[in-house]
């Protein structure tokens, strides 16, 4: 059979191969409605990153308790989570300066035929405020529910409601959780163990879902292929050039300076996180690839796993590099540009300060556009300005979240490697396969335990007179 990795890279082949058929087939009819291929395509990727967002509420919080009970043994914690926070600032800092700086070479802005009498303004805005309410939770699970309603053909009105959880708030429940098991002493010793046990429950369904990643890449890139071609960049070819110029420089320039000068090979991180990479750029969800990115960061690049369980899931409600420091960036000097308003240096340092500092802002409520219209409040932009930007948001936010999840990879291993808590042999030498390892171990011995017993049974059974 062949390794992960290639079974990987043959889904995502294949995916764009039947996402290309799928194009070329067209819709059913004149409404527009998907064919059976891009609806099975759909289906597939939309199964799989489902299953992946149902195994993040368990792992979080027992990642979290059980890494919480075990920082007993840690003298440093409060230190590892402040370095943690500031390379957050560090990495975000940088990237919002590669992104002002594209933003002010390319003019996309300029460079468009667009016309602001298109703009809209979005449904969903970001505020300062955003951050306290996703801070405090709303109820011990962290859920939220949301309600819309829509008028029917006939007239009638019809109610639908979701339901989605916060991983900052399952975070902060976690942490609370955690300190008063320590704080309550022997008492709460059966109820860490439970925890203990519960996580390598939960981390065996994890890789059971994870088994179906080629699967699922087939279908997402398949669906992104089959849903929005390349046809929708016409207008905005030069700002999409930008964009992506802005997330290449970060993951191919940035991040590799960042890795030596920390004394970490290059070619050793992006073989260990290419997983949670890949699956994060077909699957447009940091929170989605949480499960993956947690676990390259512990089973691949080295990172213990009482501090990974900590700083992964901060990142990926807080540490977005792609949708909260270069596209914001690029974006608000695009939306500057079109509606005529020069901005002043002023203005290109309030665009860091929100970068660096609103992601946090924004993490009640992820999503760039959220990051976006926050940054144009701030600078008294036209908020319409980012309806002229949606057509092609979601070819964007492919290569966007891939960053991000680097980004959110990449923290912890610098952070583990200037504390001198990385496993540096397992960074060196890992890889996708190591994603496995320790269950592949346990299938080998019950495999070897299961032929032994059947080896000595029979014998066993004929010199206790059972077998003629």
């Amino acid at each position: 059979m062949p390794s992960f990795t290639v079974q990987v890279l043959l889904g995502l082949g294949l995916g764009v191969l039947l996402g290309w058929i799928a194009l070329r087939m067209g819709p059913v009819n004149a409404e527009g409605d998907a064919n059976w291929l891009t609806t099975t395509l759909s289906e597939i990727g939309s199964a799989f990153v489902t299953l992946l967002r149902a195994i993040v509420p368990p792992l979080v919080f027992l990642a979290i308790v059980a890494s919480i009970a075990n920082l007993r043994q840690v003298t440093n914690a409060a230190r590892l989570a402040g370095q943690t926070l500031l390379w957050f600032a560090i990495t975000a800092a940088i990237s919002v300066a590669v992104g002002i700086t594209l933003g002010l070479v390319f003019r996309p802005g300029a460079r468009t035929t667009l016309s602001t009498d298109e703009a809209v303004e979005p449904g969903t805005t970001g505020s300062w405020l955003d951050f306290l309410n996703g801070l405090i939770p709303g109820n011990f699970l962290g859920l939220g529910g949301e309600t819309s309603v829509e008028a029917g053909a006939d007239g009638a009105l019809s109610a639908d409601t979701s339901i989605d959880f916060n991983v900052l708030q399952i975070v902060v429940i976690a942490l609370v959780v955690g300190i008063a098991a320590l704080r309550t002493g022997t008492a709460a010793e059966p109820f860490l163990a439970f925890s203990r046990s519960a996580l390598a429950v939960v981390q065996k369904v994890l890789w059971w879902v994870i088994r179906l990643a080629p699967l699922g890449t087939l279908g997402l890139i398949g669906r992104a292929v089959a849903t929005y071609g390349w046809d929708l960049l016409g207008p905005l070819a030069t700002f999409a050039v930008a964009v992506y110029t802005g997330l290449v420089v970060v993951l191919l320039v940035v991040y590799p300076v960042l890795l030596r000068a920390n004394g970490l090979r290059v070619g050793a991180f992006f073989r260990g996180a290419w997983p949670a990479i890949q699956l994060a750029f077909v699957s447009r969800s940091s929170i989605g690839t949480l499960p993956v990115t947690q676990r390259v960061t512990e089973r691949n690049l080295g990172v213990p796993g009482s501090y990974a369980a900590f700083a992964v899931p901060l990142g990926a409600t807080t540490k977005m590099d792609g949708c909260a420091s270069i596209y914001p960036a690029i974006s608000a000097i695009t939306v500057a540009q079109l509606f005529g308003v020069d901005l002043s240096v002023l203005d290109y340092l309030l665009i860091a300060f929100v970068s660096v500092v609103g992601s946090a802002a924004t993490a009640g409520l992820t999503g760039a556009v959220v990051m976006l219209t926050l940054t144009l409040s701030t600078l008294g932009l036209p908020l319409a300005g980012v309806g002229l930007l949606l057509a092609i948001d979601p070819i964007l936010d492919m290569g966007r979240t891939a960053v991000n999840v680097a980004g959110q990879a990449l923290v912890p291993a610098i952070v583990a490697k200037r504390e001198g808590i990385l496993d540096v042999a397992r960074y060196e030498s890992g890889s996708a396969e190591d994603l496995f390892r320790d269950e592949v171990a346990e299938a080998r011995d019950e495999r070897a335990t299961t032929d032994v017993t059947d080896a000595t049974v029979p014998a066993r059974e004929e010199s206790a007179g059972l077998r003629p």
